[in-house]
């Protein structure tokens, strides 16, 4: 039997709070609740808000987890003195925790599997401080060839504004500083 993978819609309500600073949260929580009062009595009223509330406990934990821009950017200082080699195993292995199955592609990247879908992973220009547009043409086409689900652009710099847009329009996820410094710990 094949397991069902739930996903929450991007515009519900709670898709959003979890993208929204956690007070946000709170501060709704708190609304309902005296809302509630005016309902039920305060007791059970006390019970309706416990969604917002947990909502806001994983957003301040995912807070106070996430590195500061001091910290992400000695991170990427770090990364940035690894050779090639050490960063791409460093890399593989942040991806296997996450539970992609990894393997190596000639190009200088990486093919991510996991629930029977493909990911292209490209990090041959990691170094780059400054990313155009052409690597993400080269992968988009790679992409497209193999037919892959997802696109990933490994970038330790900056990318520029019109690179940017294009990765927005062709569904390629740009991993930067803040997530390599995460995932890299």
């Amino acid at each position: 039997m094949r397991a069902v993978k739930l996903k929450m819609s991007e515009n519900s309500l709670f898709a959003i709070l979890l993208r929204s600073p956690w007070w946000i949260s709170v501060a709704l929580a708190a609304g309902v609740f005296f809302v509630a009062r005016l309902f039920v009595p305060p007791f059970y009223a006390a019970f309706v808000p416990l969604p917002f509330l947990v909502i806001a406990g994983v957003v301040l934990s995912r807070r106070l987890r996430k590195p500061g821009a001091r910290k992400v950017a000695a991170r990427v200082e770090a990364l940035r003195a690894m050779p090639r080699e050490s960063f791409a195993e460093a890399l593989e292995q942040a991806f296997r925790r996450q539970g992609y199955g990894v393997s190596r592609d000639p190009r200088g990247g990486f093919e991510l599997t996991k629930g029977g879908r493909t990911s292209l992973v490209d990090c041959s220009r990691w170094k780059a401080t400054r990313t155009g547009i052409a690597p993400l043409r080269e992968l988009h086409a790679a992409g497209q060839k193999r037919e892959a689900h997802e696109l990933i652009y490994v970038a330790a710099g900056e990318v520029t504004d019109h690179a940017r847009s294009f990765a927005r329009e062709k569904n390629i996820r740009l991993l930067g500083d803040a997530e390599l410094a995460q995932m890299l710990r």
